[in-house]
């Protein structure tokens, strides 16, 4: 868009323009009715003097020459044909001078509308101007915006792959700590599988030993003192019922705890009828608490025992 001044030069030149013509026109209308105004005052002049008393002083002559009556009615007839000239003259310059106050004024209305044209041309120009400067800024805040919004996208992107590759990183080193956890676990596992299993065959060897030692001091002599001693012990307190015959032989079940104290007794073979055996059976539990082995290892919670009273 051209500048305002730009706009307006043209304007004003033909403006100016206008005026000098409408003041040539004024000058010349002005010229004019001064001439006329200039003949007019010395043709009344001319006419006073034509009608002062030397002039009209009567005469007492009673012959009038033809030829001065002609030359009379000629400058009388010369003298209304100026004056009609005259007013016509002074008609057309008041219709000029009419004439130029009407263009004066036409001008000055002319100039009044241009001038209010342009300052109407000066307010839309400078209204599309700021118009065009605020969608100039509109757009140029849009822009920032769409550079800003951009931006923000930019940054928020980068914070997503560097948080996307922080867990990651972290998940993958969670799963070596998984997997590491695991095969140490599993280490762990296999290491007290196999302590559990050289426990258990320790403790397997340890109980065939136990067992091997027991049978071997079952069977020899200090097992046949620690039975002689419970059988002993058993028969000093059986109360011998009526019904008993002579070669009782029975095999009690026998439980103990620690200590030698008796928890049961059941006759499991006997030769005797049901009083002989209750009579056993009680005879044990009265003889509780058994005996002290002479070796440890000849302690047996459950055991069985031959009951022959008469041996």
């Amino acid at each position: 868009m051209p500048p305002l001044s730009e706009a307006i030069e043209p304007r004003a030149v033909e403006s100016g323009a206008v005026r000098e013509h409408l003041g040539s026109v004024l000058l010349s209308i002005g010229l004019h009715v001064g001439i006329v105004v200039a003949f007019v005052a010395l043709t009344l002049v001319s006419s006073d003097h034509s009608t002062s008393p030397h002039a009209t002083a009567p005469v007492n002559a009673v012959v009038v020459d033809a030829q001065a009556v002609r030359s009379y009615q000629q400058a009388k007839a010369q003298r209304a044909q100026e004056q009609a000239m005259l007013a016509a003259q002074a008609s057309q310059a008041a219709a000029a001078a009419r004439a130029a106050e009407e263009a004066k004024a036409a001008q000055a209305q002319a100039e009044q509308q241009a001038r209010i044209a342009a300052e109407a041309r000066a307010a839309t120009e400078a209204q599309a101007a700021a118009e065009a400067r605020a969608a100039e800024e509109a757009t140029r805040a849009a822009a920032e915006k769409s550079r800003a919004e951009a931006q923000a996208r930019a940054k928020a992107e980068a914070q997503a792959a560097v948080e996307a590759a922080a867990r990651k990183a972290q998940e993958k080193r969670a799963a070596e700590d998984r997997a590491a956890a695991e095969a140490k676990a599993a280490e762990a596992r296999r290491l007290a599988d196999a302590q559990a299993r050289a426990d258990r065959e320790a403790e397997l060897k340890r109980q065939i030993a136990d067992e091997e030692h027991i049978d071997a001091i079952a069977s020899g002599p200090l097992g046949d003192r620690y039975k002689a001693m419970i059988g002993a012990a058993i028969v000093r307190a059986w109360i011998k019922p009526p019904s008993a015959r002579v070669g009782v032989d029975c095999l009690v079940q026998v439980t103990q705890v620690p200590g030698g104290e008796v928890t049961s007794a059941h006759v499991t073979r006997c030769n005797g009828d049901a009083a002989v055996r209750q009579s056993i059976e009680n005879a044990v539990l009265k003889a509780s608490p058994l005996p002290d082995p002479p070796d440890p290892a000849l302690f047996q919670r459950n055991f069985e025992i031959e009951f022959k009273p008469d041996e």
